[in-house]
């Protein structure tokens, strides 16, 4: 198998949310867990998304398992890898961003990267290198209170300067607006300045066509799944990609099984998610205070959703509200509460499919990775869209059997996600 198009994802949801757009537009793709085993058999594909969990891990950890996966991923044939990170650029100033984009960057043979997390589909942009999330500066939305990574500076040039080694430029949106020679000509300058990293203006879907043509000539490029759009149209248009469309039916064909939905983001988003399922579904909210007290909360919860399940869905979630989970932070710091949500969550995921759940729904990008990788599933095949970023994935070499799931970042969807999620899984 040889591919034109490598990614690397800094956690699951993110993967899913760039490989479901480049299914989207035109490229046959797979979401790999990790570098698979080379026992398993991928199918045939113009790009391969590998899924790694090193958005909040230390920055040497994040390079280390990220040059491996670019090592393999050009092993594939991959003329081009994507660091796909948030959209929101989630990170702190000691990385990720900068670390990995600068060692993908190094093992490419240097360079100058494009860098940019504009996807204007689900209200992401940036303007002279600031990002606005929902038409808000980054600082001002409710990412400034994220649990793990709080966001309280949207000049995002700043943001991966105080992450790098070396200086950081902007292209803005007057030149991208010029066309791929304006870009080329820009990038050439600063590279020249000495500059490895770039910022990029994307306010509209031509910005990020524009970006993903000249990215493409480049080895190595950063960004969210936007710029993933720009890179997919570009392959199109080249006339590499095979005439065969890419399809989503074969992901989703009915496995039966029972329904559950395990949630651990505790954004604005999900906790509204939460209560408009309550008036359809069971939901149990876990204590947090309890979680990390004990296995006692997680044994009730299993057993709660024992009693319910045959009957139908059931919502177990450890989300809680920012000043809950503020609280909590003070006191068990920020790094062992959230290690014991997300093995709570993961350790629950795993029994509900041990007691017959074929159809999951996974909320949070933490939470996803955890009970993904409790669960040792190896790869996913991309089904169609529940909502913009969020896609229907079928297990691939799975040991308990095809499964669906939905694997949600925390501030994705809308307010009827989980019924919908559901009914998309048969």
């Amino acid at each position: 198998m040889a591919i034109l198009l490598g990614s690397i994802a800094d956690d699951y949801t993110g993967a899913s949310d760039l490989a479901n757009t480049l299914t989207k537009n035109g490229l046959r793709t797979v979401q790999t867990v990790g570098i698979p085993d080379p026992a398993l058999a991928l199918p045939d594909v113009d790009a391969v998304v590998v899924s790694l969990k090193v958005r909040s891990v230390p920055a040497s950890d994040a390079v280390a398992a990220a040059a491996s996966a670019e090592r393999w991923l050009r092993q594939l044939g991959a003329g081009h890898v994507l660091y796909k990170i948030c959209s929101t650029f989630d990170s702190t100033d000691a990385g990720n961003i900068g670390p990995v984009t600068e060692a993908l960057s190094d093992a490419a043979g240097g360079g100058v990267v494009l860098v940019t997390p504009a996807f204007p589909e689900t209200g992401r942009t940036v303007y002279l290198g600031h990002l606005f999330v929902g038409g808000q500066p980054l600082n001002e939305s409710p990412l400034r209170d994220h649990p793990l990574n709080p966001m309280q500076d949207a000049n995002l040039v700043r943001v991966l300067t105080r992450q790098s080694r070396n200086a950081v430029g902007l292209i803005d949106l007057t030149t991208i607006a010029a066309g791929p020679d304006a870009v080329k000509a820009r990038l050439d300058a600063l590279r020249t300045a000495g500059i490895t990293a770039v910022i990029a203006d994307a306010i509209f879907e031509r910005d990020l066509e524009t970006l993903g043509e000249v990215a493409l000539e480049m080895p190595v490029s950063t960004g969210a799944s936007g710029l993933g759009l720009g890179l997919a149209r570009a392959l199109v248009r080249s006339g590499r990609i095979s005439s065969d469309a890419a399809t989503t039916a074969d992901a989703i064909r009915p496995v039966g099984g029972l329904s559950a939905i395990v949630a651990g983001s505790c954004s604005k988003a999900t906790l509204h998610q939460l209560d408009i399922a309550e008036r359809s579904m069971p939901v149990l909210r876990l204590d947090p205070e309890r979680l990390l007290a004990g296995p006692d909360e997680i044994a009730a919860a299993i057993s709660w959703a024992g009693d319910r399940i045959s009957a139908g869905p059931v919502v177990i979630a450890a989300s809680a509200a920012p000043e809950t989970v503020a609280r909590l932070q003070s006191l068990h710091g920020r790094e062992a509460s959230g290690h014991a949500i997300e093995t709570a969550t993961s350790i629950i995921a795993a029994e509900l499919v041990g007691r017959g759940v074929r159809r999951l729904v996974v909320a949070g990008g933490e939470t996803s990775g955890a009970a993904v990788d409790r669960l040792a599933i190896p790869a996913f095949l991309i089904g169609p869209e529940i909502a913009p970023g969020v896609p229907v994935l079928r297990t691939v070499g799975n040991a308990q059997g095809d499964m669906l799931l939905a694997l949600k970042s925390g501030n994705f969807g809308g307010e009827d996600f989980f019924t919908a999620a559901l009914a998309m899984m048969h």
